[in-house]
């Protein structure tokens, strides 16, 4: 899923907490909802997920914007910096 674990900072709990949420979002919206019969459809299912997520989720803590909206934003910053 291009996902990566980092450690987190000394006294900043909440850096766990966005992980943390977002394995329950996943749970709660997939993994509770749906049994799978192979490892295959785990697979496509979280496929499917990860791109809704991405694409369609819209995250107060963005701004209500979505994962994408937020990731081109920064590119484009990066970029003209």
């Amino acid at each position: 899923l291009g996902l990566e674990s980092s450690p987190a900072f000394v006294r900043e709990p909440e850096g766990n907490g966005c992980a943390e949420r977002f394995i329950r979002v996943l749970k709660e919206n997939l993994l509770w909802q749906r049994r799978f019969d192979t490892a295959l459809d785990l697979r496509h299912a979280l496929h499917a997920f990860k791109d809704t997520y991405n694409q369609r989720w819209i995250l107060q803590r963005h701004g209500y914007r979505t994962p994408a909206q937020v990731r081109a934003d920064q590119t484009n910053l990066a970029m003209a910096a």
